[in-house]
């Protein structure tokens, strides 16, 4: 493996002998451009977390089952399951809105703001989190997320992610449950800061490099035709390519 690639697809952790398959996840950069410099939120994690410890990190983690049964208020924009769908082996549009409705749960168990539309008949979900979302009259709405780019981490670490990084205007929170952040929690705090001010922060050098791609975006009107970068190893090689 390259230096490059190691420092792109940066991961907490020894090397490990064996080669695991990688789990799909998904992550949320929840962006607030009501300013005249947009800014990002990001959570500092826990000190004694065994992975990445007291790292800043946008919320996010691995689909769940349940992820492929919730009901949405919108579905993805076509462009973005397009995108989502490609390299997939049995890509599917419920796979592709698994990722994104991921990226939506995780963010909400992980800093309580539930982004969506408000919806006062939304009174049934899958069992799990997803329950506690609708008691808040909220249905996650996928038309608002902006596919950023997709990173798998390379061959022979303990943990492995194929994850994919999603964006969305601060407008779209609907409601929010307080004290889900605090000294004892997986997140112990939150902050909105501006992009130059985050690369000053402990990041993972994938946090920095997908934070250059949402930067171009931003400037870019955040349109959704916009190419998507594929971060991986192949055959030994770094390969960034577009989907």
């Amino acid at each position: 493996m390259n230096e490059l690639a190691k420092r792109i697809l940066e991961v907490e952790g020894v090397q490990s002998s064996a080669n695991r398959r990688p789990r799909d996840a998904a992550t949320l950069i929840v962006v607030d451009r009501t300013g005249p410099i947009p800014k990002v939120m990001l959570g500092k994690r826990h000190s004694a977390h065994a992975f990445l410890p007291g790292k800043f990190v946008f919320p996010g983690g691995r689909v769940e089952p349940s992820d492929r049964l919730m009901a949405v208020a919108a579905p993805l924009d076509t462009r973005v399951e397009v995108k989502l769908r490609r390299e997939v082996s049995r890509a599917s549009h419920n796979s592709a809105s698994a990722l994104a409705l991921a990226a939506i749960r995780e963010t909400f168990e992980e800093t309580g703001l539930l982004l969506g539309t408000r919806d006062y008949s939304a009174r049934t979900a899958p069992a799990g989190p997803w329950r506690e979302f609708v008691l808040h009259h909220v249905l996650p709405d996928l038309s608002v997320l902006h596919f950023i780019a997709r990173a798998i981490t390379p061959p022979r670490y303990p943990r492995r992610f194929d994850t994919r990084f999603f964006a969305v205007d601060a407008s779209a929170i609907a409601d929010r449950v307080d004290r889900v952040v605090h000294a004892d929690a997986e997140l112990v705090e939150l902050i909105w800061l501006p992009i130059a001010e985050v690369r000053q922060l402990d990041i993972l050098v994938i946090t920095n490099v997908v934070l250059q791609e949402l930067e171009a975006r931003v400037s870019a009107g955040m349109r959704h035709d916009l190419p998507v970068p594929f971060y991986r190893m192949k055959h030994g090689n770094f390969i960034r390519a577009e989907l």
